[in-house]
């Protein structure tokens, strides 16, 4: 039994649904389609060709001011926020669920005036639709928009780095010293820093400082911990998707419509208890903040601390192994002593590293149509996805078939003199490899942003290395 100091309770996130408002919402996308030939052409071709929704790429919406609809608004969730889209135009947010940011703006118009999307690279989907567009902000910048001109309603492409103004030359910025000359050039630097740091060591600790000692120089060149934090977790979804075939099919289904990445859900490292604050640290100095934290009973042997950034909306899931007699303790902040027999994701970190270090992400979780990603990867490249771990009307998850990776054999060999595997595993791991990534299949309705507990619990379960 292990004897920690207990902390204070933690913020209670009871995420709930929120039907009416997303009824709205979807009301108010489809008419933008209606009003936008290549909006609703992009539309169903991200249904066929990516398995995905529009809906989940909508960035924001411009909507024509009526009366009342402020009061609508707020009825339905939503708040307004001291910053305003622009002079005049008041900007709307929902805190408690997935929903677009909402601008009202007056005088005469369609309802809906614009649909903004959001996409890794304007240029790319500019270049998969042949549509020359012109890009508003410098490269690399924190805010950037292109735009496709409809009767009557725009569609708008944009890109975002740490920021979540409108503004391409946002002054604020400037003040702080983002908009400076050279700032592309010191983000593709910041980025390269992360890129070829080094992943690999003989001992964890030293992975450790020298990765806490990268990210310092990361956070300097790039001029701000959100921008940091946004090119950082770019480099970690490239180096994840280079470990898992499913990632790279998917990534190039969603590339021939140039939106890449933009539709992340969450991405999900593993972690030994050892090591579990420092990651922690690490998240913490980009400006996560800490969300809720899980733990799905007594005989789950595994928790985690989901955490979230407020500016570039990141979510993470961070995984370790964890007693019953643990659940109420800030294992974010106190070290957990080591078990004497790891249970799954203790094994998956003693097999393939740290996903911090050496292993990278064990999955990411993507928003998608849930059957059609099934039925589309499947179809395209014979690609397996397991039996849903949830499977509600508001939220539903799978993952990929799990892809082996190889196991080094100083790693198997600890595992076997610390009696975490037998021997007929430690061949077997030598031989075949073990378990290492999945992508996850997800499509949330209603609003909804929270997650499933006894279900994560089952699958994590389920992924255990000796099972397979």
């Amino acid at each position: 039994m292990s004897i920690l100091n207990t902390e204070a309770v933690p913020a209670t996130f009871d995420w709930k649904r929120w039907p009416e408002t997303e009824a709205v919402v979807d009301e108010l996308i489809a008419k933008a389609l209606e009003h936008n030939a290549f909006a609703a052409n992009l539309s169903a071709r991200m249904h066929t060709e990516t398995s995905t929704r529009f809906t989940d790429w909508v960035d924001h919406l411009v909507v024509t001011d009526q009366p009342g609809l402020g009061r609508k608004l707020f009825l339905l969730g939503f708040q307004r926020q001291p910053t305003p889209y622009a002079v005049g135009a008041p900007l709307y947010v929902h805190e408690g669920g997935m929903f677009p940011r909402i601008a009202l703006v007056s005088g005469e118009g369609p309802e809906v005036r614009e649909v903004a999307i959001k996409v890794e690279s304007i240029a790319a989907f500019s270049r998969a639709h042949d549509l020359g567009l012109e890009i508003a902000g410098y490269p690399m910048g924190p805010y950037r928009v292109g735009r496709v001109p409809g009767e009557p309603t725009t569609l708008a492409l944009v890109e975002r780095r740490g920021y979540m103004g409108f503004e391409p030359f946002p002054g604020e910025l400037a003040r702080e010293g983002r908009m400076r000359p050279h700032a592309a050039r010191d983000a593709l630097a910041a980025r390269e820093l992360w890129e070829a740091r080094q992943r690999r060591f003989d001992d964890d600790e030293a992975g450790f400082d020298a990765t806490e000692a990268t990210l310092t120089r990361v956070i300097e060149r790039a001029g701000s911990t959100d921008l940091a934090c946004h090119l950082i977790f770019e480099v970690e979804r490239d180096y994840w998707q280079s470990r898992n075939r499913a990632a790279r099919v998917q990534k190039a289904r969603q590339d021939r419509l140039g939106l890449g990445w933009a539709n992340h859900d969450h991405h999900t490292f593993r972690c030994s208890r050892r090591f579990f604050p420092r990651v922690i640290g690490i998240f913490e100095t980009l400006g996560f903040h800490l969300r809720e934290r899980f733990h799905a009973g007594e005989h789950a042997g595994w928790g985690a601390q989901i955490l979230e950034h407020p500016t570039t909306g990141i979510v993470i899931f961070a995984d370790l192994d964890l007693a019953p007699d643990e659940a109420e303790h800030d294992f974010a902040h106190h070290a957990l002593p080591e078990l004497n027999r790891p249970n799954t994701v203790g094994l998956w970190v003693g097999l393939h590293g740290e996903s911090m270090l050496e292993a990278g992400m064990h999955h990411l979780e993507a928003q998608f149509d849930f059957d059609a990603l099934r039925e589309g990867l499947k179809t395209e490249a014979a690609i397996e996805v397991m039996k849903p771990f949830s499977d509600f009307s508001f939220l539903r998850q799978a993952f990929t078939a799990g892809e082996r990776w190889a196991v080094a054999k100083h790693r198997a060999d600890r595992c076997l003199s610390l009696g975490w595997i037998n021997a007929e595993q430690h061949e077997r791991f030598q031989r075949e490899g073990a378990l290492g990534s999945h992508l996850e299949n997800l499509q949330r309705r209603e609003g909804f942003k929270g997650f499933n507990q006894q279900a994560v619990s089952a699958i994590i379960a389920a992924t255990d290395p000796r099972l397979h």
